[in-house]
């Protein structure tokens, strides 16, 4: 059961790593995105997955299935900052003549190391973004990229390790555009979300750096029902945990947490009223972060100096109900 199996999807291999409780898709051909977790206890899809007649949408926006990566994540404004004496210009692909979601969408990731064992099954994969000469028009510092998915049981976590192979100190920013299942039943759903502030947005959605109390939104610590939502908001975890818990009425959900040191904001996205899908997505940094005049302790921005890893954590991990796990929301 432990064990790592070849797929495919519109003709491009995928990786399937399987356990008891799980099967987990990995595309490393088109953007290396998880886009599917299949549930085998309680047989359902947890994400959001592209269907075999989707291709040409998962093209245009990959970061609207599975477990997407941006790096970096959110609009910057005009596409365009400068750090450390040189200019960066990305293009500008969203309303306002801004840019959002950053360089990466379908690029070819190569799969280095597949290993089983008595306990789980991992795949690694790796990208340089030298390789890749849209990338570099952008974003001229050369880094190494490499993802690590190891399976265990119900618990799946992810390691990004970026390596910076250029000469000039750069800016970083990662999230990822997480896409759950809530199968048309908002109102059997809560999401427990320990935040303590919400960011302003300006008439381009993009943050403005300043805080404002969470509001309604502060009902996301105790536990927050989904039925009636609607939100595109940009959240502080300040010095709470940085752990989502989105639980059904039945006690089946998930508990989806990230490196405290790194991660430092979420945001919450229901693409209208939550109905089918509600996204929980984990940034390290804030939005236009190298435009705004705050300190990266403020703004989450990550420096790579030459010849840097930086090394990123994240987990998964499935709630069944009667299983003795802290359930409570």
């Amino acid at each position: 059961m432990k064990k790592v199996t070849k797929g495919q999807w519109n003709g491009y291999d995928t990786y399937i790593l399987h356990s008891r409780e799980l099967e987990v898709t990995l595309l490393p051909r088109l953007g290396n995105n998880v886009i599917r977790i299949w549930d085998n206890v309680q047989q359902r899809d947890v994400l959001r997955h592209p269907e075999e007649n989707e291709l040409d949408f998962y093209l245009q926006k990959p970061y609207h299935f599975g477990i997407p990566l941006l790096t970096p994540p959110g609009r910057i404004r005009r596409g365009k900052f400068t750090y450390a004496g040189q200019e960066y210009q990305f293009d500008r692909n969203t309303a306002n003549d801004n840019h959002i979601h950053g360089l990466h969408r379908t690029q070819s990731w190569c799969v280095s190391d597949i290993e089983e064992d008595d306990e789980g099954c991992t795949i690694t994969t790796e990208f340089k973004t030298s390789d890749d000469p849209n990338w570099i028009r952008q974003y001229p510092e050369p880094l190494k990229l490499e993802m690590t998915l190891r399976l265990q049981g119900a618990r799946l976590t992810q390691t990004f390790k970026i390596t910076h192979l250029g000469q000039n100190p750069a800016p970083f920013g990662l999230g990822l555009h997480t896409w759950f299942r809530i199968d048309g039943e908002p109102g059997r759903w809560k999401v427990k979300l320990p935040v303590t502030e919400l960011y302003e947005l300006d008439e381009e959605n993009i943050p403005t750096g300043k805080t404002a109390p969470l509001g309604i939104w502060d009902a996301l610590n105790s536990g927050m029902n989904l039925q009636g939502v609607n939100c595109d908001t940009m959240l502080r975890i300040g010095d709470k945990p940085v752990e989502a818990l989105m639980l059904r009425d039945d006690g089946y959900g998930l508990r989806y947490a990230a490196d405290p040191e790194y991660f430092k904001f979420w945001v919450i996205y229901s693409k209208g009223e939550a109905d089918q899908f509600f996204c929980i997505e984990p940034y390290t940094w804030l939005p236009d972060a190298p435009n705004l005049n705050l300190p990266a302790s403020e703004t989450g921005l990550i420096e790579l100096t030459p010849q840097q890893t930086l090394e990123l954590n994240l987990s998964l991990e499935m709630i069944y109900p009667n299983t003795g796990n802290d359930n409570e929301a």
